[in-house]
């Protein structure tokens, strides 16, 4: 009793301390946006949001956000507003000076206050909502965002994974900034930052079917983003003033970024579009000021200083940076003894207006307009509606651009020619629109397979729109849709889950022929080689081929030799067709006793070895073989699984889940919109919710849950109503 009556008194003072530090006029708004905003959580804890206007939608989404996952809501804005350094410590202070660089704060409140006014109260909502959650929930303790302003979501637009800044190298702007030094470039002749080629590949497969394949005559949409899991929650916003999207959102931002309304659908895929170029500037100090050439002019260099915070051995410290920008863009780096500025779509103003704006599109003419802000610049966008239409475009920010020039690597800053010329309009973008085979499919590939004969044709664009490179889960959704038909909500679902590995249907009858041919036969292999002769190149749990391929897959990707210049195509094939047998059968040995080490013998079906498992809420993941996990039968994409599951392991023998699907939804429009989806383990963060793994069966077993779309489906399926600052 007495411990009860503490508790009661410790939250009444916290309450009390809290609403006496807050403005009463502040107070008031945040309440009466909280009157106007109702929320329900269906039966997987999908919050339905229900605002009077927009505004209050925004606000009630992300106080619905913050309750799932707070701390993912505020590190993505520590990391988007440049103050990581001040929770991670001085390891993070170059990405705190890489946000800088491309807007300071001043910066920032001056976009805020140019944007127009309907989206300044969409970021006064969004603010408000963040800080009526913590004023609402005491015990929550902020790692560092004690209070959230409206030009903060200037920082964040575009709800890609990280965005384009993520591109340019944090190790160049420290070699320029700390050390006047120039580090090396890259293999492709460039300093930009490139995934590495052992890690699960990061995308998205993107499919639209118009109604000539399917059984309702109705098209559809395929939404299958490849992230990091639990990178995005699953969402639904309803005003009276005309929104009403599903889908996933990216936390901390208040729009759906791949989903549906009642009429159109988005998926968005990362693209190709050449969108970064770095120029190479001739700075030389006249008359006591830098100066840069640019043709026969000498133009100041930009300078301002910024002061960062960063934790060291729990005291705060602070260092102070001299940074600087061309009209091309910050300097980032140096090449040998050159400045680099580098140039990316930094528009946020424009970024923000058209991802909101995108989610109340009624129909084909409305989303092609909208398209035409062109500031959606990290990804391709496949697109169906209820007119029965879809659609493909291949990037959306194109600079236009000299093609004499390469700008694959570095150009000439000097050089006028060189500049950006604008950016291309819509209409001479790669596009599809209703292509005659019936169908569009993009999984990070080429624009130029698309849509089979129908696709866009590479000659007739510039080089710097797309490469022309082509990967396996393309390979793998060409071949499912050319004999597609009759296609339902639940067929395109099994279409989306497909088991087929292609990448080894070369690579493996590749070892079994060097075993076969080999003079001395090693009896040892024997087994194995008969289990992967009989393999038809499908994954499942049961499956002992697909583990060994995998290993042997991993194993040769990191040991054998290739020729250089080799796709992923080329050489998945060229390592079962032109690589020496001698070294397929070493991998393949190296690879059973890796296996027999792991997991005491290389007979171990797949499902024992590729493991789901969700232990806290942490953001970075870690497992632990002696906890319970789930079998998964699902691969990685890089084996040309259109359902990806990215695995490896962590101080462990098993190999777990971090990446691949994570919220997959297809959508069927029609007189009323219909749809399935699933999201990787739970809605929520916090281990003591019901949410937090609740869907980690049906992910594991491809089990779809109904979207509740209509109000009345939302109700009849609710867990909880609630208004803001009043969840029980």
């Amino acid at each position: 009793m007495k411990k009860s009556l503490l508790y009661l008194f410790l939250f009444l003072f916290l309450t009390t301390a809290c609403q006496t530090t807050t403005d009463p006029e502040l107070l008031d708004r945040w309440e009466q946006r909280a009157a106007n905003t109702e929320i329900i959580r269906d039966d997987y804890g999908v919050p339905h949001i229900y605002g009077k206007t927009d505004a209050d939608a925004v606000f009630g989404m992300i106080y619905a956000q913050a309750e799932d996952d707070f701390k993912r809501v505020e590190r993505n804005y520590i990391w988007a507003i440049g103050r990581l350094a001040e929770v991670e410590g001085e390891g993070a202070l170059y990405s705190d000076v890489r946000a800088r660089l491309y807007m300071t704060r001043e910066e920032a409140m001056e976009k805020y206050e140019s944007a127009p006014e309907w989206l300044k109260e969409l970021c006064v909502a969004w603010a408000d909502g963040l800080n009526y959650y913590l004023y609402s929930n005491p015990e929550v303790e902020p790692a560092l965002i004690t209070e959230f302003e409206p030009w903060m979501t200037m920082y964040f637009t575009e709800g890609s994974i990280g965005g384009d800044i993520e591109r340019i190298s944090e190790r160049r702007i420290r070699a320029f900034y700390e050390e006047n030094t120039s580090l090396s470039l890259n293999e492709f002749g460039n300093g930009l930052e490139y995934a590495d080629p052992y890690e699960e590949p990061k995308g998205s497969n993107g499919i639209a079917v118009s109604g000539d394949l399917t059984a309702s005559g109705n098209a559809m949409l395929l939404i299958n983003p490849h992230t990091s899991f639990y990178f995005r929650g699953e969402v639904h916003m309803v005003s009276e003033e005309g929104l009403n999207a599903y889908g996933a959102v990216t936390w901390g931002q208040f729009f759906i970024y791949q989903g549906f309304n009642e009429k159109t659908g988005w998926m968005h895929t990362s693209t190709y579009t050449d969108v970064i170029d770095e120029f190479v500037e001739t700075v030389e100090e006249r008359n006591d000021t830098l100066m840069y050439k640019y043709g026969e002019e000498w133009r100041p260099v930009e300078s301002y200083e910024v002061t960062l915070d960063y934790l060291d051995e729990g005291q705060m410290k602070e260092k102070t940076f001299e940074l600087y920008r061309t009209h091309h863009g910050p300097i980032t780096h140096k090449i040998d003894d050159k400045w680099v500025a580098t140039a990316i779509m930094w528009e946020p103003v424009q970024a923000l207006e058209q991802s909101y704006t995108r989610t109340k599109k009624s129909n084909y003419e409305e989303f092609n307009e909208m398209m035409s802000i062109r500031t959606n610049s990290s990804n391709n966008t496949v697109y169906a509606d209820a007119g029965g239409n879809i659609a493909y475009y291949h990037g959306n920010f194109i600079p236009v651009r000299d093609a004499q020039f390469d700008y694959n690597r570095p150009v000439d800053g000097s050089n006028p020619a060189t500049d950006w010329q604008g950016l291309h309009p819509v209409e001479e973008a790669i596009t599809l629109l209703n292509p005659g085979n019936g169908w569009i499919q993009n999984c990070n590939s080429t624009p130029f397979t698309a849509a089979a004969d129908y696709s866009p044709v590479q000659s007739d664009y510039p080089y710097y729109m797309s490469a022309n490179s082509e990967n396996h889960r393309a390979v793998h959704a060409i071949r499912l849709l050319e004999k597609a038909e009759g296609l339902t909500v639940d067929s395109m679902i099994e279409l989306a889950y497909d088991p087929q590995v292609p990448a080894f249907e070369k690579m493996i009858p590749g070892v079994v022929e060097a075993y076969d041919n080999a003079a001395d036969k090693d009896p040892g292999m024997a087994e194995a080689v008969e289990i992967l002769r009989d393999w038809d190149f499908t994954t499942s749990e049961e499956s002992v081929a697909m583990a060994i391929a995998h290993y042997y897959g991993m194993n040769y990707l990191r040991n054998g030799e290739r020729p250089q210049g080799m796709g992923s195509l080329e050489r998945m094939d060229y390592y079962g067709t032109g690589s020496p047998e001698e070294e397929r059968l070493e991998i393949l040995a190296m690879t059973l006793e890796e296996m027999n080490e792991d997991f005491g013998t290389w007979n171990t079906p797949w499902g024992e070895i590729n493991r789901f498992q969700r232990l806290d809420g942490a953001i970075q993941p870690h497992f632990n073989d002696d906890q319970p996990s789930l079998p998964v039968g699902l691969a990685s994409g890089r084996w040309g699984a259109l359902a990806s599951y990215g695995a490896r392991s962590y101080d462990t023998n098993k190999i777990y889940g971090t990446s691949g699907n994570s919220f997959v939804a297809v959508v069927e429009f029609g007189d009323k919109v219909k749809a399935k989806s699933l999201l990787a383990g739970g809605q929520s963060g916090d281990p003591d919710s019901p949410h937090f793994y609740d869907q980690a069966d049906n992910y594991v077993n491809v089990n779809f849950k109904d979207v509740a779309y209509y109000r009345e489906d939302v109700e009849a399926r609710a867990e909880e109503t609630y208004r803001p600052g009043q969840r029980n």
